[in-house]
């Protein structure tokens, strides 16, 4: 009920401002004529007393020019009366008119978006909503089971290899917490595409190491848990989760999860700041970045904040100096993973033209010439209404050894 009467208030105050507006421009019409016609009456009486004082009329003509004026005035009176009453006269059935148009068009407007009849749910009562379905959410077992049919197919491999992996299954039946072999096991079950056997050889793995588990094999477990749930933080892989980030309130693997676990839990109100620090601290190679520029703008909208994004940050002064004490071979890989990390973002989230300029001269000094011309030829389709950048592409593409 109380609902309802706020939209009626609203839409009564909108009327009587419009009301208001509509009656005095009537008014001003119709009052503005009667009001000049009574001043040009007025002028007129005094008008007649200074010609009589000049002696230009008589007092029988002066006389005659009142009355006949006065009548005039009195006409003019009554005329303004009327205007005013009349536009008074129409101002409340207008308003009625008004104000029942707006409440049906309200009304028929939460008819068709809105939720009539159901009753409202405060801010803690969603909170507790969902997290409610958080911790009723499928288990690991059950998100493997979903997500199975669109993982990678498992691959078959030779006569050799298989038998190897058969004879290191069969030894670990006979040492189960053997470390290298379990260690083996896990990374060799996932590069066959046995998912779910990787993940489960992991987890004894961590459970072999006991209370001094490397940090970095934990972080392994969660990622193959993520990883076989199809992108799924399971309450097994939370629980993992929490473990790391117990030991390592830093670590940038488990805040990433972090985040991924409050996006998935309806929360992007607390997914947002974590993924933002994320983007904004971690190193330009940190594998979970890619994801995050790719989500954190609707991960934003969502939470209700406006923001932009930090542009992709080239080579600092610790990298240029580690740069100055590689090989030539390392430092030719170096940059080639910079330029394959620039031409990525572009080709997912474009760039402004400087930054395909980069790209186009990058991979002319890597002897890349052919593949350049091609980006160019991207670029310069891109800005095709935009002659400022046109010309910063063609500027790059000129340089370009023939």
């Amino acid at each position: 009920m109380l609902f309802w009467l706020a939209p009626a208030l609203i839409a009564l105050a909108v009327a009587l401002v419009l009301l208001r507006a509509l009656n005095a421009r009537r008014g001003e019409t119709g009052l503005t004529a009667g009001a000049s016609d009574m001043a040009v009456y007025r002028d007129q009486l005094k008008e007649v007393d200074r010609d009589l004082a000049r002696g230009t009329l008589t007092d029988a003509e002066a006389e005659a020019v009142r009355i006949e004026v006065s009548r005039r005035l009195l006409d003019a009176d009554r005329r303004t009366a009327r205007a005013s009453d009349t536009s008074e006269g129409r101002v409340w059935p207008a308003a009625a008119v008004v104000v029942m148009a707006l409440l049906a068009g309200s009304f028929l407007i939460y008819a068709r978006v809105g939720a009539p009849g159901v009753a409202d749910l405060p801010m803690t009562e969603r909170l507790t909503d969902l997290d409610t379905a958080a911790r009723a959410r499928p288990s690991q077992a059950e998100a493997e089971a979903r997500a199975r049919p669109f993982l990678p197919p498992a691959t078959e491999p030779d006569a050799r290899f298989t038998e190897l992996m058969d004879r290191l299954r069969t030894a670990l039946r006979e040492r189960p917490n053997d470390i290298r072999g379990l260690s083996l096991l896990a990374e060799n079950e996932a590069r066959l595409g046995n998912f779910t056997a990787a993940r489960e050889a992991q987890e004894k793995l961590v459970a072999a190491y006991g209370d001094d588990v490397p940090l970095n094999e934990r972080v392994a477990l969660l990622d193959l848990m993520v990883f076989t749930a199809g992108g799924f933080v399971s309450p097994e892989a939370e629980a993992v989760l929490g473990g790391i980030l117990k030991s390592d309130p830093g670590n940038g693997a488990a805040q990433y999860y972090a985040g991924l676990l409050f996006a998935q839990s309806g929360r992007p109100d607390r997914a947002f700041p974590v993924w933002r620090r994320l983007l904004e601290t971690s190193p330009p190679d940190a594998p979970w970045l890619p994801v995050i520029r790719d989500e954190i703008a609707a991960l934003a909208a969502a939470a209700g904040v406006t923001y932009t994004p930090p542009a992709v940050r080239g080579p600092d002064a610790d990298d240029i100096a580690a740069a100055d004490e590689m090989s030539a071979d390392e430092r030719q890989a170096m940059i080639r993973g910079m330029v394959d990390g620039l031409a990525d973002r572009l080709a997912t989230d474009g760039g402004p033209p400087e930054d395909w300029a980069r790209l186009i001269s990058a991979l002319g000094v890597l002897g890349e010439t052919a593949r350049a011309r091609a980006i160019a030829d991207e670029a310069l389709a891109v800005f095709a209404d935009n002659a400022a950048a046109l010309a910063t592409i063609e500027a790059a593409a000129q340089r370009l050894p023939e």
